[in-house]
This record gives structure tokens, sequence and C-alpha cells, in this order.
């Protein structure tokens, strides 16, 4: 009896993302029809066990537009759509999806985000940006309980600055 890998899936307004997780797969046989019947098959590397999917898609597909990649960890296919739309799901019959088919949340944008182009950043490098965030406050807090364990000793010690601030106070009537 065969198995069915983990899939993920995500969509545009003119295409399908689809990832099938299985590393180091042989015998990989990739099969997608206009009318959007998607034939996948594979042996697992350890012991030859199969691996099947046979999904039938929301809507007709453009296959000549559509492309595979077998990597070693993963299958990854693009299928284009023939209509420009977003579906309402990935499978055309309605109900709980597959328990081995999921969301990728890594390709997933809404079709509101779409029109506004949310989500692709292209190459722009974040960390080079020199922007706070949360971890931020978290610094100053513990500096601040290090000061209060100092005191207990009865010591009187003062944060830099503090004696100028103590000098204004005093000059003011």
């Amino acid at each position: 009896m065969s198995r069915h890998p983990s899939t993920k899936w995500a969509q545009r307004s003119d295409k399908v993302f689809l990832t099938i997780e299985l590393p180091d797969a042989r015998d990989v046989k990739l099969n997608l029809k206009p009318e959007g019947h998607f034939i996948f098959s594979a042996k697992g590397p350890a012991d030859d066990t199969p691996y099947e999917l046979d999904l039938e898609l929301f809507d007709a597909v453009n296959v000549e537009e559509s492309r595979a990649a077998v990597a070693p960890r993963t299958i990854c296919y693009l299928i284009k759509k023939e209509e420009s739309k977003w579906w309402p799901r990935l499978l055309k019959k309605e109900g709980k999806p597959p328990v081995f088919l999921k969301v990728d949340w890594d390709k997933w944008q809404d079709e509101d985000d779409e029109d506004i182009g949310l989500g692709d950043f292209g190459d722009m490098d974040f960390s080079k940006l020199g922007m706070g965030g949360p971890d931020d406050d978290l610094e100053d807090e513990d500096e601040d309980d290090t000061a209060d364990s100092a005191n207990k000793d009865g010591e009187d010690i003062k944060a830099e600055g503090s004696g100028e601030q103590e000098a204004a106070r005093e000059a003011k009537p």
C-alpha cells in the first residue's frame, strides 16, 4: 500500500505552489493534466516504500507554463492557473482537506495583499537597518535590577549624570 507525502500549498491569483516534502525521493513521476488533475508518485529512500498523490485541483491549469523542480529534500511544482483568479480552496472537492495537505505559510499571501504588493521585499536585508525591537527594552530592565541588588547593602550608588540633575534642582528657586 502506498503512503501520502506531506504536501504544502499556497496560491496567487495566477499560480499555485505545491511543495511535496519527501527527502531523497527516487523514481519521481509527475503528471499534470489541463483539467487540473495532478498525479505524483515516487519511492522512499530507504525501503522502496511507494508514495503517491492524486489530487483534483479546484480549476483548470496551464500545463505548458507550469514548472517542476526536484530537489534533495522536496519536490516543488509551480502550477500556472488557466484563469487568473483566486481559488476558494486547492481541491475541487468541498469539505475538510486530507491530513497530509497543509497551507504553506512561508509562501502564503492574502488576496488583498497581492494588489498592493505586500510580502515582496526583494533582497532587502532588514538586519542592516539598525531598528530597535521589543528585546531592547528588556536589556534596560535587567540593568535596573542589577543596580537595585547592588543597593541592598545600604551603599548609596548614583547613576551617571545624577549629580548634574541634583545640582540643577538646587539652583532653581
